[in-house]
């Protein structure tokens, strides 16, 4: 592995970068266990692929937006390093797929260039925060949200809370009561509202925390109807102290937020939410508003040519479903739909060159894995159209049954048990070809995922599908488990999708079109998808769906599975979605030490609050450490500081003081100074060093005996 020069301007990146490509080293040299290193690549946006030796690589875009620079940066960055494909997520990321590890702290080099980072894309960490795709533009938005959503994800990327979590934390902004991000199915999620307050108009948000979807999901609660804007942040990082302090750690599928305010109840957790308060990086904080509201925007110039449109009819269909005024008055928005939300380096650079001079440099990844271009005006929407075309992107029906959702399943996920792109593709064409009408509804949403795992928020669909096997005859085959009743009901109400019935993933189109053909006949005027799921009920669709579950009548073709040629065998690895426990002993005292340094970088920069949070890492790190030493299994690190109590305090084996658990969470009670943070960490190293000492004499002891 040769080093590369990074010749960046920010020196906190390039020590970013410099560390990953120094890790790699040592991890290719086994000086750091597997477990640790994967840890550390996952919160640097390097994950795992199915196919052994190559990683993915996720591209952190806040609220999904991209410059037209910024755009051609991974584009041409998926060429040098990846497969020349750019997959865009429901979390509007960017992935790219097929990357050598030794090259990511070179590609992280030059997307940083163009101020693009891969920190913190994966693992236990704050992960890209989104936004409604029309916050900005929205009609009906009390105010543009886009500025609190790159707020929130500049204050927390990096910050010492939510680097090593018990699990991954999403955050999400509507931009109205409508509830276009979803709020309800995040961690923590957000809606602008505004009150008048003597005579003066406020700007706040309702806040929910503890949605989810995975295998068990669960609706957002609500703890705040309106909470002022400059509480926002703080309230997220007391949040995150709570979460990262009291949530589970031994069981990942019990790691959530979700799980842990169901496990203690909402009143239990606002307390300990409120306690946090003093400790707080800041009591109030103002995110800055300004240079959101002017957009840069192109000449509106054409190139010289007679602009052809191969069908017209399509022409008149896709301004009908993809394009829409702005709140601008005289400008519009038009949407792309992107098959499985693959797009190519070559059409994208090519969409970037043709369109560059007729929409605005702030393009949108959308949550249902397309593109948004913003200010545009009606007199180039035919030359818009023409250029899709040509790259053969001008679907319509953007948004509607026919634009499904789909996760990459088994085509490069670990998890993935059936293939959900195959699958998706052949839905899509269905309702192109036999259901033309639904191109223009909007309120059925089709979600697939290739796990149970929700990647492609079947938990949440009208109709969802996820990735599953059956056996038949003494063989295997792919199945897709179906879903219905999922949907969004504003103002940060939802509803959960209920599982119905499992059948062989080769009659999806068929269980397509039973649930299309129903829906015609029987709904009301009026009656809308979500509204008929639920009068129908669960067992009406099961009874519905009945005869397409049968094992009886199976053919050959149903032991393959859709994309593939071969006959269909499970072969699901370990997934790193939600990064991975650590409990080696050893690598967990240097980790303290590692703390320990990065406490005092920060109170040499005044940083205290964060200064005192690495501190407390480092106490709760050594203190796991000699627990483990002792056979101890650990689990939340408030139970951490118990056990140490327990098993070293009361025994006589640390003396230095009485209550090890109060003397570390005595950060809570403190004010962020730099009197208390100097002190605090004076402690830690202390501690730290104790903790070497004691383990250094036991592995003593333990040589001596063999």
């Amino acid at each position: 592995m040769q080093s590369f020069r990074t010749e960046l301007e920010n020196p906190i990146v390039e020590r970013d970068i410099l560390e990953l490509e120094r890790k790699i080293h040592e991890f290719k040299e086994g000086k750091i266990p597997e477990e640790k290193f994967r840890s550390l690549r996952l919160a640097r946006g390097v994950y795992g692929q199915r196919q052994p030796g190559v990683q993915m690589v996720r591209i952190k875009l806040p609220y999904g937006k991209m410059t037209l620079a910024q755009w051609k940066r991974i584009a041409d960055v998926s060429d040098e390093f990846a497969i020349s494909n750019l997959h865009l997520t429901t979390r509007q990321d960017v992935q790219i797929h097929f990357v050598s590890l030794d090259r990511t702290p070179e590609l992280w080099t030059l997307l940083e260039r163009d101020s693009i980072t891969i920190r913190e894309a994966c693992g236990n960490t704050v992960r890209n925060v989104t936004a409604s795709d029309q916050a900005g533009i929205d009609p009906d938005e009390p105010f543009n949200v886009t500025p609190y959503a790159h707020g929130v994800f500049e204050f927390f990327l990096r910050k010492p809370v939510c680097q090593d979590m018990g699990r991954k934390f999403k955050i999400a902004f509507s931009s109205s009561e409508k509830d276009t991000a979803l709020t309800f199915m995040h961690d923590l999620g957000a809606i602008p509202r505004v009150r008048e307050v003597n005579g003066e108009i406020k700007r706040g948000f309702k806040v929910m925390v503890g949605g989810g979807l995975g295998a068990q999901p669960f609706l957002a609660v609500t703890t705040h109807e309106f909470l002022e804007e400059d509480l926002l942040v703080p309230y997220i990082e007391a949040v995150l102290r709570v979460f990262d302090r009291h949530g589970e750690r031994a069981s990942r599928h019990k790691a959530r937020i979700k799980f842990l305010i169901q496990k203690i109840g909402i009143d239990a957790f606002n307390e300990l939410v409120n306690a946090e308060q003093i400790s707080l990086t800041y009591q109030r904080y103002k995110i800055n508003t300004s240079g959101f509201e002017n957009p840069s925007l192109p000449t509106y110039t054409l190139p010289e040519g007679k602009t052809e449109i191969k069908n017209p009819l399509n022409f008149e269909i896709w301004k009908k479903t993809n394009v829409f005024p702005q709140k601008q008055a005289g400008y519009f928005v038009a949407y792309v739909r992107v098959l499985n939300g693959n797009i190519s380096s070559e059409s994208s650079r090519r969409l970037i060159e043709k369109l560059g001079s007729v929409i605005a440099d702030d393009v949108r990844i959308t949550i249902n894995q397309g593109l948004q271009f913003r200010f545009v005006k009606a007199e180039h929407l035919e030359y818009i159209y023409s250029v899709l075309e040509q790259e053969g992107l001008a679907s319509a029906g953007f948004g509607s049954v026919a634009d499904i959702t789909a996760c990459p399943g088994t085509d490069t996920c670990n998890l993935g048990i059936s293939n959900s792109t195959g699958i998706s593709k052949v839905l899509s064409e269905v309702i192109e070809e036999e259901y033309p009408e639904f191109l223009y509804n909007k309120d059925i949403a089709i979600k697939i995922s290739g796990c149970m795992n929700s990647c492609g928020q079947h938990g949440m669909a009208s109709i969802g599908f996820h990735g599953s096997s059956l056996k038949a005859k003494g063989q295997v085959l792919p199945a897709l488990q179906v879903l219905i009743g999922g949907g969004v009901m504003g103002s940060g109400n939802g509803s959960i999708a209920d599982k119905v019935i499992k059948v062989p993933s080769k009659r999806g189109p068929d269980v397509l079109r039973s649930l299309l053909d129903d829906y015609k006949s029987n709904r009301r005027d009026g009656e809308t998808y979500l509204q008929y799921t639920h009068r129908a009920g669960e067992k009406y669709f099961y009874d519905l769906l009945k005869p397409h579950a049968s094992l009886e009548t199976l053919l050959a073709e149903d032991y393959i599975d859709w994309g593939e040629k071969e006959k269909y065998a499970t072969a699901i690895g370990v997934g790193e979605c939600a990064g991975v426990m650590i409990d080696l002993v050893g690598t967990l005292i240097l980790e303290a030490e590692e703390k320990l340094e990065w406490g005092q970088e920060c109170i040499d920069r005044k940083a205290y609050a964060d200064g005192i949070y690495n501190t407390y890492s480092a106490f709760v790190n050594s203190a796991k450490a000699l627990l483990l030493q002792q056979g101890v299994q650990c689990n939340t690190q408030v139970g951490i500081l118990k056990d140490f109590d327990t098993h070293f305090t009361q025994q006589g084996l640390y003396t230095a003081t009485n209550s090890f658990k109060e003397s570390v969470l005595k950060m809570n009670e403190a004010d962020p100074s730099e009197e208390f943070a100097t002190s605090y960490l004076q402690q830690a190293k202390d501690f730290v060093a104790y903790a070497k000492q004691y383990r250094e004499q036991a592995v003593l002891v333990e040589k001596e005996a063999v």
